[in-house]
């Protein structure tokens, strides 16, 4: 995503952006145990899904007769778990300036779930930076990286 420049309270250039994680990052007691396939893993199973559905489709009698309102059941429930995937993919949300003459240099990170929230955590930050000089508050996933 591309970077919002914001002018805080200090007078200082504050770079802000949000990104998507595509995978989880390891941490603290996580990182021995954090055991993934891999993009090849998804490909495989993603692969014999569209295989499996493609038999079954061409082997299909044409006799039988199916409710219309089945096929959408089954549309939903095909769709539900990549949908759902899709919106609780957790973003990073950066708040990072040079500094200036007599502050130092700050960078603020933090980690958040789904595109909503983030998005509405990078206009907290921003009001906050240009109202109080700071990215975080009390209950702010943004943490001060040194």
């Amino acid at each position: 995503m591309r970077a919002k420049t914001v002018i805080g309270v200090d007078s200082r250039e504050w770079s802000v952006r949000r990104n998507i994680e595509w995978s989880l990052p390891a941490t603290g007691d996580d990182f021995e145990h954090d055991v993934d396939g891999g993009r090849g893993a998804a490909v495989m199973v993603l692969s014999a899904l569209f295989v499996f559905w493609l038999i079954v489709v061409i082997w299909y009698p044409r006799e039988v007769h199916v409710p219309w309102f089945i096929w959408i059941v089954a549309v939903a429930v095909l769709l539900f778990f990549p949908i759902r995937w899709w919106l609780r993919r957790p973003w990073t949300i950066v708040a990072e300036t040079e500094g200036s003459y007599d502050l130092p240099a700050e960078r603020w990170t933090g980690l958040v779930r789904g595109g909503s929230r983030a998005a509405e955590e990078l206009r907290i930050v921003v009001r906050r930076l240009r109202t109080q000089g700071t990215p975080g508050h009390a209950d702010s996933p943004l943490q001060p990286i040194s």
